[in-house]
């Protein structure tokens, strides 16, 4: 009998796999539900439950939420990584790390054969397939609902033809939801000229009014939330995301090349995301040079494409987070965001490296560290290529 490790979300396409290739093809199915921080403690107990129900001869949870904070979150905020200005790669980046461990789990059991549940039509397959044959070498790939190009309607049919009722058929969209933000697809999502209503997102506005939000950052790093002290940066995170969530912060839709080629549409809603990165931001325009935020947008903007787009075993993203850790030794101190139902906007920072402190001037007001003769001297030289150029062309205009 083969062994198999089907990566068990408790979805729908999962579900399908580890049922069918147990009792239609006689696999020794083994579930493994990786845990990037988007489980809750409930959710895991039903997974756990459903998958014996489905046939698995074994279930087991592997919480790599930390993991996928060290190697990846952070480096994401450390660049401000947006997708098109947009979206924060929310649960896409978790799949390499999901990948990652399910690989790591099948090697440590033996696994002839490791199976998933993503369709042809995504990018999921490809983070999950480089992923383990990088990993996991001579391990078969098993695709059922890409190989058969099976129909949601076709899945829930066999599940329910082999005693094991739920609701799938009656969700209109699908979920998929992480530490780093949900992603929402179908319904409305399908016409590119519609949004999602109201009831299509899982949190809604429950406060009122506005409220003030303080994330204090050492060296880039989350370390206090509106003077609550955080070791653990997931917390933090969970912590803000708590906060955002009540004013229905983060929602938006975003459009983009997906790795097979075809655009793509996906809604999401990402409260915790959205205000940590822009509060980031904003406490790295007072203490990075103008070259640091320059090079570093730069070498961020590729991490992020890279890490999208499965790449995040090619060994150039080690040197990439490299630079963008060397470039937080200055970011500290406090960020100071305003609240309302669906936005927020930023307020100031508190630093001791705040480079706007500086003893040399205050814009628009007063030179300190240069003469009015000096300033005159040095727009002087500043025009000169111009006054050479318009010299020899005098006709062109402009």
């Amino acid at each position: 009998m083969k062994k198999v490790v089907v990566a068990f979300s408790g979805g729908l396409d999962t579900s399908y796999t580890v049922m069918y290739l147990a009792k239609e093809l006689g696999y020794e199915v083994h579930a493994a539900c990786a845990n990037t921080g988007g489980f809750s403690d409930e959710q895991l107990r039903r997974n756990e439950e459903n998958a014996y129900k489905l046939g698995a001869k074994s279930y087991v949870t592997l919480d790599v939420t930390q993991e996928y904070y060290e190697k990846s979150l952070r480096y994401m905020i450390f660049g401000n990584v947006m997708r098109n200005n947009c979206y924060p790669i929310s649960v896409s980046s978790e799949r390499i790390f999901q990948a990652i461990a399910i690989a790591r789990y099948a090697k440590e059991i033996g696994a002839d054969a490791i199976a998933h549940g993503s369709t042809g039509a995504g990018n999921d397959q490809i983070r999950f397939d480089m992923t383990f044959l990088v990993m996991a070498p001579g391990v078969e790939i098993i695709t059922l609902t890409r190989d058969k190009a099976l129909s949601r309607q076709e899945e829930v049919d066999f599940l329910n033809k082999h005693g094991f009722h739920a609701d799938f058929a009656k969700l209109k969209y699908s979920y998929n939801v992480g530490i780093w933000g949900t992603s929402i697809c179908g319904g409305e999502i399908l016409d590119p000229s519609k949004g999602l209503p109201e009831e299509a997102y899982l949190k809604h506005a429950t406060k009122h009014g506005e409220e003030e939000l303080k994330i204090t950052f050492d060296k880039g790093e989350i370390v206090a939330v509106n003077g609550e002290q955080f070791t653990d940066k997931v917390k933090a995170i969970q912590k803000i995301e708590e906060i955002g969530a009540a004013y229905a912060i983060g929602r938006d839709c975003n459009v983009g090349d997906t790795i097979i080629g075809i655009k793509g549409r996906v809604a999401f809603e990402a409260a915790a995301p959205k205000l940590i990165i822009e509060a980031h931001r904003l406490l790295e325009k007072h203490t990075l040079s103008k070259w640091q935020q320059y090079w570093k947008d730069q070498v961020a903007n590729w991490y992020g494409m890279f890490l999208h787009e499965s790449q995040y075993l090619e060994p150039v993203m080690t040197d990439m987070e490299a630079m963008m850790l060397s470039s937080q030794r200055n970011v500290s101190g406090t960020a100071i965001l305003k609240l309302r139902p669906y936005g927020f906007e930023t307020v100031g920072v508190d630093s001791p490296n705040d480079l706007l402190k500086s003893k040399l001037g205050e814009y628009g007001e007063m030179q300190h560290g240069w003469t009015a003769e000096e300033a005159k001297g040095f727009i002087k030289v500043l025009s000169t290529p111009l006054r050479v150029y318009y010299g020899i062309h005098p006709n062109e205009e402009r």
